[in-house]
């Protein structure tokens, strides 16, 4: 598996995939706002109301590359949390008017930065520096991502090739850092993709089991979206991606 630098995500792509976000929402009533989501201990109101925060939160991103005057993306994580209880139990509609709102404000300044801006550095809440480019792609993660999360029609095999092809790669990674430092031992174990070239390999021992399925079934796996029955190969128990 290669890890050259991916080209940043195109504002016509996460356009598209916001349009066919809010559709979803468009269909939901109230009672099933209410009801559970794929997400422990969440309502599909929690996801919803955190879609809607994490817009604003990217958007602070934006506003930091464009002044070059730092803006944390959340002010802090107390008040992360308390914004996306607060909304939860909001109606339907009020959800649809929120995420409408915060993604035309996303993508009204996105669509108004220069190239320059784009490679202004700025910092993600773990601290992490990014060029703000990648935030991009951040946003196209929460937005395809907590779109299946949302238990309501959308399901991994919806997702676009790209994002499968750039999203496996990525879990591939994340989930070899997060074993490393898990307490508990993960033995090591080959991923090999049934409908693309892709390979890789999680663990530092040498792997002794493949697992093989659809590109966008081992992500889902990989990312805790999946319990990996549609998967060939012993999976083992898998620490939560994060």
């Amino acid at each position: 598996m290669t890890s050259a630098a991916p080209d940043p995500v195109s504002l016509d792509t996460l356009a598209d995939a916001t349009d066919h976000l809010l559709d979803t929402m468009r269909k939901l009533g109230d009672s099933e706002v209410a009801e559970p989501s794929l997400l422990p201990g969440w309502s599909r109101g929690h996801v919803l109301a955190h879609l809607a925060r994490n817009a604003d939160s990217l958007l602070n991103l934006l506003l930091w590359a464009h002044t070059r005057v730092e803006i944390p993306q959340y002010a802090s994580m107390y008040l992360r949390d308390f914004d996306i209880e607060a909304g939860a139990p909001r109606p339907a509609a009020e959800q649809l008017v929120d995420n409408e709102a915060a993604t035309k404000r996303w993508l009204a300044l996105a669509n108004s930065l220069t190239e320059d801006t784009w490679h202004a550095e700025v910092r993600t809440r773990q601290g992490r520096p990014i060029p703000a480019s990648e935030v991009r792609w951040m946003r196209l993660q929460e937005v395809e991502i907590h779109h299946v999360d949302l238990n309501a029609g959308y399901t991994p095999a919806d997702w676009p090739a790209p994002f499968v092809a750039r999203i496996l790669g990525q879990a591939t990674v994340d989930m070899n850092r997060i074993t490393s430092a898990a307490t508990e031992p993960v033995p090591g174990f080959a991923l090999r993709a049934t409908d693309t070239d892709f390979t890789g390999i999680v663990g530092a021992d040498s792997p002794a089991n493949t697992i093989s399925g659809p590109a966008a079934a081992l992500a889902a796996w990989l990312l805790g979206r999946s319990d990996g029955a549609d998967l060939i190969g012993d999976l083992p128990a898998l620490p939560a991606w994060k």
